[in-house]
């Protein structure tokens, strides 16, 4: 299926050319903003966040108001006609039908493509479960690029829910784009990156190494890149406790690191950084938080000038089959197309990535 409008719903969606036009322009952003404070006059921007946030809903909004925009939209969807029942469709069509742009944020994965099947207007993807995170990305590639001046060469390291992080999910798959990056994948055993992630790497001629020691890596790291482990992607209490304290960055592991690794972090952080750590020039988080404003607000542009057409669903609906993955969005809402790529007896669904082998 092609839409009319373009959406960002996966990064790797769209060429590395198109991100480092839009990198580029977000520098010239934190440099002239007096060039862009009317950019997006008379222009709406709809927010619909499912799930709580702090930085990436904040951003966002401050971003379309530095533009010159205005926003609407809800920031818990039990204050809307979610909380009667409305469904995905439904809620999305109506208010990309009032707005220019669309921001949505769910706690299931492919809930953005989903919602873009429909919208009215281009959709950005804030986040879909523990799937990707697109614009967090993107935050990560400005602050890679300003702060180590490169975004090739690098070995980085991934520490914590690997499993569950979309947002590690989707730097690992952007980096993979640039040459000669190495990945350390630093979790447990329980929080391992996911295969599709490793392929993806693979398939861009990356490398990578898989341990469960966060001493042992950080002497070889150009970039550390900690996330917390989410206690809501579990599924009991006690499967999240006996993960949750593995990994926490010390002043005295930092001892450890090359004087000029950086430390990001998504954030929230809740322990798995000390607050300790926030005076080593080093830490750069709450940096990358702030770069992440004017990464949106090139975003929020280029979404609006595009003339592109995206592909959404490019696989077949195939009778009878259904995603096995109980997270993704199309076990939620009955009336999606169950589309997915590959042949034989190797399926995968187009909202999720989760792959299904078929019996012979």
């Amino acid at each position: 299926m092609i839409s009319v409008y373009p959406h960002l719903i996966d990064l790797n969606d769209y060429p590395v050319t198109w991100w480092n036009g839009l990198l580029t322009q977000a520098e010239d952003i934190m440099n002239r903003p007096f060039l862009y404070a009317n950019s997006c006059n008379g222009k709406i921007m709809g927010t619909l966040f499912y799930e709580p946030s702090t930085r990436t809903q904040m951003s966002f909004q401050t971003a379309m108001l530095r533009l010159g925009g205005r926003i609407i939209g809800f920031d818990n969807p039990q204050t809307s006609s979610v909380a009667k029942g409305e469904n995905l469709k439904d809620t999305t069509k109506i208010i990309s039908s009032y707005s220019d742009v669309l921001v949505i944020r769910h706690p299931t994965v492919g809930a953005a493509k989903a919602a873009a099947l429909t919208a009215d207007c281009p959709v950005i993807n804030a986040g879909d479960g523990g799937h990707l995170h697109p614009t967090q990305t993107l935050t990560d590639l400005l602050t890679l690029k300003a702060e180590k001046g490169t975004l090739s060469g690098l070995t980085i390291g991934v520490c914590g829910d690997l499993l569950n992080g979309r947002t590690v999910h989707s730097l690992c798959k952007a980096m993979s784009c640039y040459e000669n990056n190495h990945f350390i994948m630093i979790s447990t055993k329980e929080l391992k990156m996911p295969s599709y992630i490793k392929d993806t790497i693979r398939a861009h001629g990356g490398t990578f190494e898989e341990v469960q020691n966060l001493e042992d890596a950080i002497p070889k790291l150009d970039v550390l890149y900690m996330t917390r482990i989410q206690r809501e992607r579990f599924a009991s209490p006690e499967e999240y406790e006996a993960q949750k304290d593995t990994y926490i960055l010390t002043p005295q592991k930092m001892k450890s690191a090359k004087s000029d690794m950086i430390v990001l972090h998504p954030l929230p952080r809740v322990d798995e950084i000390q607050v300790a750590v926030d005076d080593d020039p080093r830490a750069l988080y709450f940096k990358q938080a702030k770069y992440g404003m004017y990464v949106r607000m090139s975003l929020i542009l280029t979404m609006l000038q595009s003339t592109i057409k995206t592909e959404l669903l490019s696989g077949q609906v195939h009778k009878g089959i259904s995603c096995k993955n109980p997270k993704c969005i199309t076990n939620q809402e009955s009336y999606l197309p169950k589309s997915f790529t590959g042949t034989g007896t190797t399926l995968t669904c187009e909202y999720c990535d989760e792959r299904l082998l078929l019996e012979h």
